[in-house]
């Protein structure tokens, strides 16, 4: 899973069948129950058929519910919250006796790996596992529903008070119920997302990873077309040591579930740990047209664009696609207010200042632009709980002042960078503080070396590097061990540099700025063979430098056509 929680903290009808595999018609009001449709689950069926998945999860509701509920639990399992939500309601209002329809409702509140439910999420969830558990009462409910709604209701019963103890009282309860039907697959895919979800901000074991895959994996041989097992290994392989065991879920998810842009939108999660660029492109173009085409259908499911392109933008630049990452990056602002004044609601609706907050410090640092990067202002959002998007600002200043050698601004960076720690130490999201001095510490890392400090500067930047080892860095991050061969590079100690460059391309791989700065390193330690070897790979990505300017890789491109005889020592 993405461990850093604190850049993320923002994005907070047809025929009755026995097994459906919900590709159900997208045009036919699809939040409707009961409607008639033929059911289909090729590969070659038409645009105009939905296809989400398979699942299987029988309730105590009238029959013609059945199918909308399947429907309503395939969109929970790929983060179509709004839409799910949307069908669960159209079912209770059309089947009052179906205490399920008000846990599905319920569900789409707890949204386990975007962050905590607000407030009103918290309301709305207790208020709807109370209607289920009246229902419950009194309708025919299934000792197995009971479970699901005994489980949801002790996290909300919890949660207002103590997140952690809800998560942790929900995660044991699924685990009561996988224990009592171990042939449930919705229960044990449910389970493996409460493990991970109860996960501590500052918990480096991998320990409930490892227990998710070992529910997930077996489940998902046995169940290729499931979208919440093939989803959910994903998330749980997105780390940097975990990321090759989700590669075959991320290869097939968004042929499972191609209605859904989140679902087109994840493989890329794995390709950007193993450094697969135009993987990761392709998966999140794809992505990018599903939201727009649920805009053009007036649908939920258009936001979720600013995630996709969030990742084209950081692809782009580690392919060399420089003027592609460029105008995606100075768009996200117009993209993201266009996004928020549509009417209604929709998944990561309000995230779009994160977003340009986050990808305006990300192009400059990757393009070396340390006096635009000095000068960036925070987007600021209308809710207190946005602040989390002024971190990225500070950060990126206070590593533009590392680079520029202002220790003034340094300073100015690292105070800015604390008045927004302190808000969140003070906040419902105090554990996320470990993840926060991550980058922290590089800012005092490099105001150390802008004062003239080497011995502290390395010090602080090794303990970043340490630190994100353990947490996992994110997707669209700069590697702490890259930045810490930088600044070793800046000390010109460039044989200790190589030696970080290549423990953070093995952590972070086919990294453009990672494997110039490795060729560069190696060129000034007098390695030529090993030089080659990274220059051809930045050849490579980048087409030989057909898209990008940055002089870095016309060196590169200019160094194999140099060194021919040292080509042919490498490749041996």
């Amino acid at each position: 899973m993405n461990r850093n929680l604190i850049y993320r903290i923002s994005l907070c009808f047809s025929a009755l069948c026995a097994v459906s595999t919900l590709t159900v018609a997208a045009q036919s009001m699809p939040n409707m129950p009961g409607m008639s449709g033929e059911h289909h689950h090729h590969d070659d069926a038409p645009a105009s058929i939905e296809k989400l998945g398979q699942v299987h999860f029988p309730v105590s509701c009238a029959a013609r519910s059945q199918v909308p509920f399947e429907r309503g639990v395939a969109l929970l399992h790929s983060f179509g919250y709004t839409l799910a939500e949307q069908q669960f309601e159209s079912i209770a209002d059309a089947d009052p006796h179906c205490a399920m329809a008000h846990w599905g409702i319920a569900m789409t509140q707890f949204r386990e790996l975007w962050g905590r439910p607000d407030a009103d999420a918290l309301k709305t969830g207790a208020s709807e596992m109370e209607k289920a558990r009246a229902i419950a009462a009194t309708a025919k409910v299934t000792p197995r529903e009971q479970a699901y709604i005994g489980a949801l209701s002790d996290f909300y019963s919890i949660a207002p008070q103590s997140f952690q103890q809800g998560a942790d009282a929900y995660a044991a309860a699924m685990g009561k119920l996988h224990a009592a039907y171990p042939d449930d697959t919705e229960g044990a895919a449910f389970y493996a997302l409460s493990l991970l979800a109860d996960v501590a901000p500052n918990d480096t074991s991998l320990t409930k990873e490892h227990q998710a895959l070992a529910i997930l994996v077996p489940l998902f041989e046995k169940n290729p077309d499931h979208p919440g097992l093939a989803h959910y290994i994903i998330h749980t392989c997105d780390t940097p040591a975990l990321a090759p065991e989700g590669l075959e879920a991320a290869k097939v998810y968004a042929k499972i579930a191609p209605s859904s842009p989140h679902a087109l939108h994840m493989p890329g999660h794995i390709f950007a740990r193993l450094g697969m660029w135009p993987e990761d492109i392709s998966s999140n173009l794809a992505s990018v047209a599903a939201s727009q085409k649920d805009e053009a259908e007036h649908q939920p499911g258009v936001a979720h664009q600013m995630h996709a392109e969030e990742f084209l933008v950081y692809a782009y630049l580690q392919t060399g696609q420089d003027a592609k990452a460029r105008e995606l990056t100075y768009q996200m602002r117009s993209i993201g207010e266009h996004i928020a004044a549509l009417p209604g609601h929709d998944d990561m609706k309000d995230a779009g200042v994160y977003f340009d907050n986050e990808l305006r410090v990300i192009y400059n640092m990757e393009m070396h632009d340390w006096k635009t990067l000095a000068t960036l202002e925070p987007a600021l959002g209308k809710t207190n709980r946005e602040r989390f998007s002024e971190f990225d600002i500070y950060w990126g200043r206070g590593v533009a002042a590392g680079h520029l050698q202002d220790a003034k601004l340094a300073a100015a960076a690292l105070a800015k960078y604390d008045e927004v720690l302190e808000w969140l130490k003070k906040s419902p999201y105090a554990d996320s503080a470990d993840d926060a001095q991550i980058r922290r510490n590089e800012i005092v890392g490099w105001q150390a070396f802008a004062e003239n400090k080497p011995e502290a500067a390395v010090a602080a930047m090794r303990k970043a590097a340490d630190q994100q080892d353990k947490l996992g860095q994110g997707e669209v991050d700069i590697p702490a061990r890259e930045m810490l061969g930088d600044l070793l590079l800046a000390l010109d100690k460039p044989q200790e540099a190589l030696t970080e460059y290549q423990v953070a391309l093995k952590l972070s791989p086919n990294r453009l700025n990672g494997l110039l700065s490795a060729g560069a390193t190696a060129e000034a330690v007098g390695d030529e063979a090993q030089a080659r070897a990274f220059y051809e790979q930045v050849a490579r990505n980048t087409d030989n430098g057909t898209h990008t300017s940055r002089p870095a890789v016309a060196h590169a491109i200019q160094f194999g056509a140099d060194h021919p005889t040292v080509a042919k020592v490498a490749a041996k």
